[in-house]
């Protein structure tokens, strides 16, 4: 019994040395607080010197009553005695946002040091109109998916060298044939080197700093029950490719910046875009690579102000019928915008994709025959536009600090074409031209849970929009 409670009474005084050496800012902290140092050092002696005493009752003997009272005092008050003794770092962290990643994908970077783990998940009900604006049955059925189910591992080698992942399960299931509904993938896997605040360094498989979703894709982080089309459409969410690059904070501003694998023109189309040209890290083509960069402002509180970049070219080898090499660069800029404050929230972000060599894409690349009537319409567009706008109001605010919950009325407007320019030869599709109107509201009986209903009115140039009700649940952790 005795060697027990040293083992533990020693694992303690470990663990308080680790916390106290790995964390500076505690010294100067400590100094300030003098006084309720002193206080503490001295609960701990004398938790301290009451352990010694119950050991020595042990020593005489007692009956088996009397030891097993004995014991379990001696264990209440080792446990109390390591509490104060480990101190803050028994206590339960704040989620919160940095370097660009959600909460959950941020809590690494809050631990001392050692394995992090964290996650995130969403399930989405969707019910279709049973007809689209043309008169048109649909033929949609309504379908409960569990969208996906998402674990993040961190691990913290020192204050200097940071790995963080995620790792992806979608749709629920895995299989073969008629059962291949859902996969599992590796959404970012990367090492940082933390050398100071200003500039860092990170490599390894890193979600491309693009729009508001991309990195940050927690669902209680974003009001609606799906995401904005804007951002899976035109910005590819979820965008990730093998590179290296840096980041940090300057003042009032964010940056980060890589250099990564390009595209693959071989996945573009008129309706997705460039969406399927993402490699993923999958045996990703790299004989083009692309430069992304992005630059926020964020010096007053709840504004938050900024634009992204990605330029490559995404031939990745492939010649056109004459034998030359296609670059087919893709140009891709944002400039975004969100304010939140006593309740109220504002989002807006402006997008647009330039794909050069289209022609030469759609007709050498993808095989496509502009004089087939079934085909003019099939090609990537040379030029790719969306951008939208997003107000909500936390009605519970009113309550002040004393209400945890938020109840969030919302309204959102997009405008995108995957094809706003066709390629010479080509002709543009009207379904690709969107117009949607998201009505909804979100409710969060505590920040880290997000419960969504909405209405989505789909208005496309061809008249084929069809209008859908979505109910949503999302949390993390």
């Amino acid at each position: 019994m005795n060697g027990t409670i040293h083992r533990r009474l020693l694992l303690a005084g470990t663990i308080s040395l680790a916390a106290l050496f790995s964390c500076p800012p505690c010294l100067a902290d400590a100094a300030q607080g003098e006084a309720a140092s002193q206080d503490q050092a001295s609960r701990m002696r004398d938790l301290e010197r009451r352990i010694a005493e119950l050991e020595a009752a042990l020593k005489q003997g007692p009956d088996t009553a009397s030891r097993a009272e004995l014991e379990r005092r001696l264990d209440l008050i080792a446990a109390e005695l390591e509490k104060l003794r480990v101190g803050d770092a028994a206590k339960p962290r704040e989620l919160k946002s940095m370097y660009g990643l959600g909460p959950a994908a941020s809590k690494v970077y809050t631990q001392e040091h050692g394995v992090s783990v964290g996650g995130y998940g969403e399930a989405l009900l969707q019910d279709f109109a049973a007809t689209s604006d043309d008169g048109t049955r649909t033929g949609e059925d309504t379908n409960f998916d569990f969208l996906r189910a998402v674990l993040y591992f961190g691990y913290k080698f020192n204050d200097r060298i940071v790995f963080n992942s995620e790792i992806e399960y979608e749709h629920a299931t895995t299989g073969e044939g008629a059962e291949l509904k859902g996969e599992i993938s590796l959404e970012f896997a990367t090492l940082d080197f933390m050398t100071r605040k200003e500039a860092n360094v990170r490599a390894g498989l890193v979600l491309l700093p693009v729009g508001f979703i991309n990195e940050m894709h927690e669902p209680p982080t974003f009001l609606g029950a799906r995401r904005p089309d804007v951002e899976r459409m035109i910005l590819p969410s979820t965008w990730r490719e093998i590179g290296a690059g840096g980041f940090g904070d300057m003042g009032p501003f964010s940056w980060r910046a890589y250099v990564v694998n390009g595209l693959d023109a071989e996945g573009f189309s008129g309706e997705d875009g460039i969406r399927e040209g993402r490699q993923d890290g999958s045996e990703a083509s790299a004989r083009d690579l692309a430069f992304t960069a992005r630059a926020d402002y964020n010096g007053l509180p709840g504004l938050l102000v900024g634009a992204s970049f990605f330029q490559g070219d995404s031939g990745q080898g492939a010649e056109d019928a004459a034998g030359d090499v296609i670059d087919g660069r893709v140009t891709l800029y944002d400039v975004h915008a969100q304010y939140v404050s006593h309740g109220f929230q504002f989002r807006a972000l402006w997008t647009s994709v330039q794909v050069d060599d289209a022609g030469t894409i759609n007709t050498d690349l993808l095989l496509l025959d502009p004089n087939d009537p079934l085909q003019v319409t099939q090609g990537v567009g040379s030029r790719m536009l969306g951008y939208y706008g997003e107000v909500g109001y936390d009605v519970l605010s009113a309550l002040g600090e004393s209400s945890r919950q938020a109840l969030i009325p919302f309204v959102r407007l997009e405008r995108y074409n995957t094809q706003d320019n066709a390629a010479a030869g080509f002709e543009s599709d009207g379904a690709n031209d969107v117009r949607l109107t998201t009505y909804g509201v979100a409710y969060k009986p505590i920040s880290q849970l997000s419960i969504k209903l909405e209405f989505q009115d789909y208005d496309r140039a061809d008249g084929t929009g069809t209008d859908q009700i979505n109910a949503g649940i999302g949390y993390l952790f």
